[in-house]
């Protein structure tokens, strides 16, 4: 299991987009047949399905066979030519129609195709119910597969997608879940083309064994062609999915951050990364192209060739009247049946190589055992948890990157309200994430009401530690989705909460209120609504530790201060830690915690630290010239 605490080095980096961490990380890649080997997990609970599909496979496989029978055995040789030799066997065909044409009164030709078209009947029949009951299977096997890669992607730690980009990940999602469909609807179709493959080889051997092993050479030809195929195209279509990926990821990125792209002019560059990805998505696309159009027409001719052999063959075995007619004409209707399955391998290759391409890079990813460690019995945290924070000692770094934070020591009481400040990347956030248990810690490193953190479930410590982003989400909804998030909420509780958070008027003035639904992201609300509806669905929570991480950055001056007056009442006997950049936000703080590179370097109250002409007095005083100067440039210049 991978770490993601700093004495931990991993071996995927997020330092380059065209490396896939997938590719790098995972290990060798699985083989074809072990990948299809594998999805019978998911197909299992199908089972009876597929074997429903089996048994109309056989059935129409049987009816196929029986068809050709009819014609060359009964009507060519039988009535046509008067030949028929009982050594040769009919399976019971020449009985049936006999028998048919004395019950209907009518001749053996009417009663021969009355037989035929019962046969194709069949053969169409149970050829549709084993493709639609086949579908069926790999439909709800799939649903289930993507089920559980999301749920699996759910619980991969946040280290994880510190390295690893969204796009690559939705591409195994969608798209090679998408062609994995293809691989088990194309299998299928082969399995079904091989039923009948077999019984035609029998009934073949039965009628000319000799005729028969003359084809063999045809088959060993055409198993070569495949193995080579396989062996040159398999790399390309693994590189076609990388590219694939990587363009998604790309699109992503750039379509969620299009603002920014078109207020840089960043167009340009984009395109131009972009571009690139697609050209050598081309490059490997048309490898494949060029392979498939000498591949397939080598597979399309084989069976011609076939057919040239069985009649020459077998005209010479006519005319010397060592087998009948309705034998050769047997043949070329079996040679369909034998050569169909190896065309139908040609048809479905690009499709079948290319999913076996995306069937490995999704159990790849499936098989990403990175977690968060969880005790074999952890601690379970109290009912009325105090909600005491201790560091002892504290480091951590992000993967191979630097040290975030050092040597890092406090006591948080009981109910206080601590504030920390810093400058940006000295390590403020980073200390809420590790309360949250996003990150593993080193052990007897950070407490909560004296417990070690590493001894307690990640789960619980969120049900009981409420954090407001600055970077927050919203999810498609109602307003009321949104500050429930499928919990045991209440419209009641919603509204208490919005009544203490000052919000209940502002959701009130929505069209609809609670039930207002919200567009892409919340698109209908400005951005200081948004920032007040995270803040109302965290105190709905009601939970014993609340962070707020930059949580005013989106709320104007006036909006603010209603906010802080409303904190001031949430956080009374609620342990508190507040980041914030404005300082002036946080002067009421029990005690301000100053971090610089990682390190505490200063503690005390605003008073305190002012008194001590230290770093946090230097950080409040260029903030408050800087406000000073940005105001008075806003004022009319006056003539001297």
């Amino acid at each position: 299991m991978r770490k993601s605490w700093g004495t931990q080095n991993m071996t995927s980096s997020k330092t380059s987009n065209t490396l896939d961490p997938f590719e790098i990380s995972i290990g060798t890649r699985n083989s074809f047949v072990s990948n299809v080997w594998r999805l019978r997990h998911w197909m299992a609970p199908y089972r009876w399905r597929i074997a429903l599909a089996l048994l109309f496979a056989m059935l129409s496989a049987t009816a196929a066979v029986l068809v050709p029978i009819v014609v060359s055995r009964v009507v060519v040789d039988g009535i046509l030519m008067h030949n028929y030799r009982t050594d040769l066997p009919d399976y019971g065909q020449t009985a049936l129609i006999h028998w048919l044409a004395i019950t209907l009164g009518t001749k053996q030709i009417i009663a021969a195709c009355i037989v035929g078209l019962l046969w194709v009947l069949l053969w169409s029949g149970f050829g549709y119910a084993f493709r639609a009951q086949l579908s069926f299977s790999a439909l709800l096997g799939l649903s289930d597969l993507r089920r559980d890669l999301f749920a699996h992607v759910e619980r991969l730690p946040a280290a994880f997608y510190d390295r690893v980009m969204v796009g690559q990940v939705l591409t195994r999602i969608t798209n090679d879940i998408e062609s994995l469909s293809e691989l088990l609807t194309g299998v299928g179709a082969l399995a079904g083309e091989l039923i009948p493959l077999v019984v035609a080889v029998s009934v073949m051997l039965s009628l000319d064994a000799m005729l028969t092993a003359k084809l063999s050479p045809f088959l060993f030809f055409v198993a070569a062609v495949i193995i080579v195929f396989r062996y040159y195209s398999g790399p390309i279509y693994q590189v076609i999915r990388s590219t694939l990926s990587r363009l998604n990821e790309h699109l992503h990125e750039n379509l969620s951050g299009i603002e920014i792209v078109q207020m840089s002019g960043r167009e340009a560059l984009s395109f131009k990364h972009y571009s690139a990805i697609n050209e050598d998505n081309r490059v490997a696309e048309t490898k494949a192209i060029m392979a498939e159009t000498v591949y397939n027409p080598i597979i399309d001719n084989v069976s011609y060739l076939a057919i040239a052999c069985i009649l020459w063959l077998g005209g010479q075995d006519v005319l010397s009247h060592t087998t009948t007619l309705g034998s050769i004409v047997l043949f070329l209707q079996f040679s369909d049946m034998l050569f169909r399955p190896i065309v139908v391998l040609g048809d479905q290759a690009n499709a079948v190589f290319r999913a076996a391409a995306a069937c490995d890079r999704i159990f790849r990813l499936l098989d990403w055992n990175e977690s968060l460690s969880v005790p074999p019995q952890p601690i379970p945290l109290p009912e009325d948890l105090h909600g005491r924070i201790e560091f002892r000692d504290l480091n951590f770094r992000y993967e191979t990157g630097e040290s975030v934070i050092q040597h890092f020591n406090l006591n948080v009481a009981s109910g206080e309200n601590i504030a920390i400040v810093g400058p940006t990347g000295s390590g403020k956030t980073t200390l809420t994430r590790l309360i949250c248990r996003f990150y593993d810690v080193p052990e007897n490193s950070l407490f909560i009401d004296g417990i070690d953190i590493m001894q307690i479930d990640p789960a619980q410590i969120r049900k009981r530690v409420g954090v407001i982003f600055q970077d927050f989400h919203l999810f498609p909804g109602t307003v009321y989705d949104n500050i429930a998030l499928g919990k045991t909420i209440t419209l009641e509780d919603a509204r208490h909460a919005a009544e203490l958070i000052q919000t209940l008027g502002f959701i009130e003035s929505l069209p609809l209120g609670f039930d207002t639904v919200l567009e892409d992201r919340g698109q209908n609300l400005s951005q200081g609504q948004r920032q007040l509806l995270a803040f109302t669905r965290v105190i709905a929570l009601n939970p014993e530790i609340l962070i707020l991480d930059e949580a005013t950055a989106s709320i104007d001056p006036e909006t603010e201060a209603a906010i802080q007056a409303a904190l001031a009442r949430v956080t009374a006997n609620r342990t508190s830690i507040i980041i914030a950049h404005r300082l002036q936000t946080i002067r009421r703080a029990d005690r301000i915690v100053v971090l610089n590179h990682g390190q505490l370097v200063e503690v005390g109250n605003h008073t305190e630290l002012m008194l001590r002409n230290g770093f946090y007095k230097t950080l409040y005083e260029a903030q408050l010239y800087k406000g000073i100067r940005q105001n008075t440039s806003n004022l009319p210049i006056k003539d001297f």
